[in-house]
C-alpha cells in the first residue's frame, strides 16, 4: 500500500550503500515517476542530470576542489567526504529546475513542483528497496561550472541512490494532532 511506502521511506546515505549497481531500467522507472508530479500551469520545471561511473568520480573531485577553493575553514575530512561520497553511490542525479521563461507562476511553485517530483522518485526508490538521499550542499551554486545549463536552469541539489542492506529503520513523528487545527 502507498501508506506503507510513505511511512517506510527513509534517507539512506552513501556510507550505507553496498556495491551492487542499480539497473538503468530501474533508474528510468524512478525518473518516470518524477515526471508525473503536479505543476501549476503544467510548466513541468524538473530537470535531471544522471551521473554514473566515471562521472561520479568527476563530480566528487569537482565538489572537493570547489570546497577547497571557496572555504575559509578548510577541513581535510570534509574535502575527502565530498570527494568520495558520489563514488559510494550507484547513481547521483542532479536535481535541477528550469524556470518558466514567461514566469507564469511564482518561482516557489516551480521549486515545490521539483520537490514533488523528487518525492515521487524517493517513494519509487523505496518501493524498489533502493536507498536515496537528497543533498543540498552550498556548493550547488557553482554547478554551472560543471554542467551546461540552459537559460533559467539551476541545480537544487543531488539525489544519491544506492542499493543497501539496511533492514531496521525506525522513525518517529510528532502527533498529527499537534500540527492540525480543525476549523
Amino acid at each position: 500500500m502507498i501508506e506503507d511506502i510513505i511511512r517506510n521511506r527513509r534517507s539512506i546515505f552513501p556510507a550505507q550503500y553496498n556495491s551492487i549497481e542499480i539497473e538503468k531500467e530501474t533508474i528510468a522507472k524512478i525518473l518516470e515517476a518524477a515526471n508525473w508530479a503536479p505543476s501549476h500551469k503544467k510548466t513541468e520545471p524538473w530537470r535531471f542530470k544522471v551521473m554514473l561511473g566515471d562521472k561520479l568520480v568527476q563530480l566528487g573531485q569537482f565538489l572537493a576542489d570547489k570546497y577547497k577553493e571557496t572555504t575559509e575553514d578548510f577541513s581535510e575530512f570534509k574535502y575527502k567526504k565530498l570527494q568520495k561520497n558520489p563514488t559510494k553511490a550507484s547513481c547521483v542525479i542532479a536535481i535541477c529546475m528550469q524556470r518558466d521563461p514567461k514566469e507564469s507562476v511564482p518561482e516557489w511553485e516551480e521549486v515545490a513542483a521539483v520537490a514533488m517530483a523528487v518525492q515521487n522518485m524517493w517513494l519509487t526508490a523505496a518501493h524498489y528497496n533502493i536507498g536515496a538521499y537528497w543533498s543540498s550542499p552550498g556548493l550547488i551554486k557553482n554547478m554551472d561550472e560543471f554542467f551546461s545549463f540552459k537559460e533559467g536552469e539551476k541545480c537544487l541539489g543531488f539525489f544519491y541512490m544506492g542499493n543497501h542492506d539496511e533492514t531496521n529503520f525506525k522513525s518517529e513523528r510528532k502527533a498529527l494532532e499537534s500540527k492540525v487545527e480543525w476549523l
